[in-house]
């Protein structure tokens, strides 16, 4: 692991919008992340379905922790799960404070993996959503 990087630690969670929430929603969740996450060195890539998420974020192990219990304690989101986290050696997102991508199709798969298997099925994927 390069020295620079040593702290670096990456999260793949998959979630479902909380019943009755407009997915309209996702927008202003993602503007309020961007600011918070640049402060706390926090990049990486939200991927939603209209109704699932998919995201995928890397920074300092201690942030990137914090960030995952304020999200599984967040009641927008439900059916959380953690499908990956471990260390990291280089960023994968390093030009996102948080990139948004529609997934019209879903995340084949996605939700019935773990572990390694899941990242590279999620890194696999990524290449098809349209990042803004």
């Amino acid at each position: 692991m390069n020295p620079q990087n040593a702290d670096l630690h990456e999260i793949l969670y998959c979630s479902n919008l909380a019943d009755g929430l407009s997915p309209a929603l996702v927008g202003a969740i993602v503007a309020h992340a961007r600011a918070r996450n640049a402060q706390r060195g926090i990049t990486g890539l939200l991927v939603f379905d209209g109704y699932r998420f998919c995201q995928h974020f890397e920074g300092p192990r201690d942030a990137t922790v914090r960030l995952m219990d304020r999200i599984a304690e967040d009641p927008r989101h439900t059916d959380i799960r953690v499908v990956y986290e471990g260390p990291l050696d280089k960023r994968r997102y390093p030009r996102f404070d948080m990139g948004l991508a529609d997934a019209e199709d879903g995340f084949p798969d996605l939700d019935r993996l773990d572990g390694s298997e899941a990242l590279a099925r999620f890194l696999q994927l990524r290449p098809r959503y349209d990042i803004s």
